[in-house]
This record gives structure tokens, sequence and C-alpha cells, in this order.
């Protein structure tokens, strides 16, 4: 009974971009004006955070100029939800499926599974272990937490404590940024790491861990070294909260709330992942391996390190000009992939072309 309740939650929880029905295998060959086939590709992410909220929206721009049509599911941080999702895409029989994963060493059956069936998997944003997957879309987390760390280093003179708020544990943007920050600490022996954990890419979690953390070691705390732009909002949110707002926090990602913090000086930087660019370019990936198109199957995205000096470019293209933006994606996508350099739009300090 269990089987069957989740069976038909994942079936329900699919989110088409267009009217038709991506679950029905033996559709038409044509589309229902009669013109070309859209592709159908599966989407399964490892929750809804605001990255990835911010990526939906780039995919399914993406998605829109380029006839595909989108099954979105979310794994609210549950692996077998996750391998259900998967299980029932491959059921479904679409043309190629885009994972997020929870965790980096999950989905193996799943893997299996769609190449036996004849469907790509392209991991986007955080790695699978697994040699089987036909395209893999990463950020350079490593350095990313380099970036991070670095600017908190400097902006503490090489020396204080710091907290760590770690992504969940187990998934490859945590054991990566992790390994960014503990690159730069090995530099500066008399800055102190007095407490680390996850709190799962979470804004509410990491309200409840800043707080305990205040409680333990007050005004020892010198610096918030967060693994992403949610948690470091939560960490602020508890300092403001017991009257230490002074205290630097720095972040990843990008989002909206974490560039209005860089411009306010509330975060002393954030390193660009914008979710809307990077996801967009995992969709256009899995097409182009879906049809059969010649496409680099494993390009690198590359952060910005953002400032005050940059950030008001950055909030153009998440806020401020946002649909204008999403409009010209799709362009600056395809751009993207042949110039090499799957981040670049626009920002003070980034580089055209391979990096």
């Amino acid at each position: 009974m269990r089987k069957l309740v989740l069976a038909m939650i994942t079936a329900c929880a699919l989110v088409l971009v267009s009217a038709c029905g991506l679950g029905d295998p033996n559709r038409d060959q044509q589309g229902a004006e009669g013109g070309a086939k859209p592709l159908r590709i599966g989407v399964t992410v490892y929750d809804m955070s605001s990255f990835i909220t911010a990526g939906k929206e780039g995919m399914e721009a993406y998605a829109k100029a380029n006839n595909i049509e989108l099954a979105w599911n979310a794994a609210n941080l549950d692996v077998s939800t996750q391998a259900n999702q998967m299980d029932q895409l491959i059921s479904a029989q679409v043309d190629a499926i885009v994972v997020v994963p929870v965790q980096a060493d999950s989905l193996q059956p799943q893997v299996t599974a769609a190449k036996a069936a004849g469907i790509p998997v392209i991991a986007v944003n955080a790695s699978l272990n697994n040699p089987e997957i036909d395209g893999d879309v990463q950020p350079d987390d490593v350095l990313a937490g380099e970036g991070e760390m670095q600017m908190m280093a400097d902006e503490l003179g090489g020396k204080g404590n710091i907290v760590v708020l770690q992504g969940p544990l187990g998934q490859s943007g945590q054991i990566n940024r992790q390994t960014g920050i503990e690159n730069v600490l090995k530099k500066y022996p008399d800055i102190k790491v007095i407490a680390q954990d996850t709190a799962n890419w979470k804004r509410d979690e990491a309200v409840n861990k800043m707080k305990n953390w205040i409680s333990a070691h007050g005004d020892k705390i010198d610096g918030v070294v967060s693994q992403n732009d949610d948690m470091g909002l939560g960490a602020l949110q508890a300092l403001k909260e017991a009257g230490m707002d002074d205290t630097p926090v720095v972040g990843i990602d990008g989002i909206e709330d974490g560039l209005r913090a860089v411009k306010s000086g509330e975060f002393i930087g954030t390193m660009l992942q914008n979710g809307t660019v990077e996801l967009s370019a995992g969709l256009a990936v899995a097409a182009a391996i879906a049809r059969g198109d010649q496409v680099n199957t494993k390009p690198t995205y590359i952060m910005a390190e953002i400032t005050t000096e940059n950030v008001d470019v950055a909030m153009e293209h998440v806020v401020t000009k946002r649909q204008e933006f999403l409009a010209g994606l799709p362009e600056l996508t395809e751009k993207n992939l042949k110039t090499g350099n799957i981040a670049y739009e626009g920002i003070p300090g980034q580089q055209e072309g391979a990096q």
C-alpha cells in the first residue's frame, strides 16, 4: 500500500511546461500542430531551494524557445523519493533525464535502467558518482569555497574565529565547497573554526543553528562562512536578533536576497552561481545529447566573485531586469556552449569564452 501511495504522489508531482502529457509513451511522433515532435525531458531536483527555483525559470525559458517539454519533480532531500521519481520518468519513456541529485552516491540502479532504456542521464549542479551518466554539468565548487573563504580571510585580516554552515552532508556541493574552504584555511593558521554543521541549504535551519552557536560562543564568533546564501541569510537573521549584526557573513549562489545583502553591506560578498544560467545550460546539454548533436558533455560553471563593486549588474539579471534577462537567456545559453564558458552573463570581472 505504501508503495502504491508513493507512486501516486510521484506521478502527481509531474509538472509540465506545456499541456501535453509526458507520461504517455504512445504519443504521436508529431507535435500537436503537426510540427516537429517536441523533446520530452524529465527533471528531478533535490529540493525547491531559492537557487533551484531560479534555475527552474531558466530551464523553462530555454525549453519554451527550443521545443522542449519538461516534467518537473522535487525530492525534498530524500534519496528514495528521487529514485522513485527517476523510475517514473523512465517508465514515461522521456527523451532524457536531468538530475540534481540529493547525494553523490545514489541512484545507481536508476542510471543503469535509464541506460538500458536508451535514455541519457545528465547530472547538473550536483555530482553523481556514476561512470554511466551521459553528461555532467557542474560548478567548480572547490574554487567557490576558496573564493568565499578568501573573502572572509581578507575581511578578518587573517585571524579570528569563524563558524561554517554546510550543505547537506554527502552532497557534492557540500564536500567540494568544504574542501575549498579548508584549502584557504591552511594558509591562515590564526583563523579557527569553532563550530561547523549542516543546515541543509535551508534558511530556517540556519537560523536555529546560528542561535545555538551564539548561545555557546557569543561574541567569540568573528565571522560566518556559509556554503550558500540561504543559510547565510538565516545566520544573518540570528545575528541581528542577538545584536551581532556587525559580524561579517559570506555566501555562495547570488540569489536575490543574497545580492541585496551584498548591496546593503550585510554580506561582505557572495560567489555568483546563477541557477537560471547554470540549469539552462544543463538543459541545453541534455537536449543536445538527446538529439544527437555535437556538444561538450562536461562543461564547468566557474563562479564570479560578487561584491559591492559589481553587485548592481548581477541584481539586474536576478531582480530589476529579470524578464529582459530571461528573454535573452536561450540565445546566451547557446552562445556560452559554443564559447565554452557556460557561466558568462556579462558581470564585471567575467571573461567571455573558455576559462
